[in-house]
């Protein structure tokens, strides 16, 4: 059974994704559903083997794992699972599968264009264009515009940042630094990477990019003593959590003028209409689209039904979310 929004089901089921889902499953009605309370979904749910979820799904509580005793495993075709999984599902012993792996690609290419655009600062002097029209002396006020022997400090080797590390290595554009006290240093340096501690990488950050996950240790991870840290005219990425950045202090930083930000996810979100960052010219902000929307979110659906794929044939799952693994993701 599908346990999702009926939008999201819309959107990320396709024919392709209804066809393979098909061949992989014994289906009945209602095969779509975004409760599961009824009598009518909890007769469903006391047959059903797998759920494939994404976004809409209601938590999967004691009650609700109660009325599916046949219940072995839930394929998750987004990326965190902490909305809806709870720790019931890990003490009957289910699997619990991400596809976060595949939303990490487009999070990934949105930061790296923020990181080449942040290079030359084009976020910024595209607003300085509007205001100063053909007067371009506004075009040396922003420090230096090179993409050369650039530093950029990724914040987090998770599956976003160590795709981004990548494919800057790949580029060979920029000496990249990571800052991640979990990850093995000898991991980093495999990558082409330097470890290093957030007070070692600040001061050399031309751009701070953030991968880190939220959680109650990393919350204002970025404050007023850290960006302070940072180098005139560096540009602040953050296409993770806006929790992990205390907005009172980037909101006093970004107006001082020197600190510029590209900003995907704010907390709040979205911010209070009368936040100064929307009127900000070194601030550039996104309504939360870096993940995956629209036709994106198939590859995720498509990751969670190779896991339905290998779950029949026995072969172990790619991404399991297990109750240690979830406490040090998002």
């Amino acid at each position: 059974m599908l346990v999702m929004g009926r939008d999201t089901f819309t959107t990320q089921f396709a024919e392709p994704e209804l066809a393979r889902l098909d061949q992989l499953a014994t289906l009945d009605d209602p095969l779509v559903t975004d409760e599961l309370r009824s009598p009518r979904t909890r007769r469903r749910l006391a047959e059903t083997e797998v759920l494939i979820t994404s976004w809409g799904c209601p938590r999967l509580d004691t009650d609700v794992l109660a009325a599916a005793p046949r219940l072995r495993a839930v394929f998750h075709a987004a990326g965190s699972v902490r909305p809806h999984v709870s720790g019931a599902a890990f003490d009957r012993g289910l699997l619990v599968t991400t596809a976060a792996g595949a939303n990490a690609e487009p999070v990934a290419q949105y930061t790296l264009a923020a990181v080449l655009w942040a290079f030359k600062k084009v976020p910024f002097l595209a607003t300085d264009a509007r205001r100063f029209r053909a007067d371009w002396s506004y075009r040396d006020g922003r420090g230096e515009l090179s993409a050369r022997d650039r530093t950029v400090v990724l914040v987090g080797h998770s599956r976003v940042g160590a795709r981004v590390c990548g494919l800057l290595r790949d580029l060979g554009l920029a000496r990249v630094l990571v800052v991640d006290p979990v990850i093995d240093p000898a991991t980093v340096l495999a990558a082409g990477a330097q470890p290093a501690t957030l007070e070692e990488a600040l001061p050399q950050a031309d751009v701070l990019s953030l991968h880190a996950p939220s959680l109650p240790q990393t919350r204002g991870l970025i404050g007023a003593a850290e960006l302070a840290a940072l180098p005139p005219h560096a540009v602040l990425v953050n296409t993770a959590r806006g929790s992990l950045i205390d907005t009172e202090a980037l909101t006093r930083a970004c107006l001082g003028g020197e600190l510029h930000a590209i900003l995907d996810v704010t907390e709040p979100e979205p911010l209070p209409p009368d936040s100064p960052l929307y009127d900000l010219p070194n601030v550039m902000l996104t309504p939360h689209i870096a993940g995956s929307l629209g036709s994106e979110t198939r590859r995720m659906t498509q990751a969670a039904l190779t896991e339905l794929e290998r779950y029949n044939s026995g072969a172990p799952p790619l991404d399991p979310v297990t109750r240690q693994s979830l406490a040090a993701q998002a």
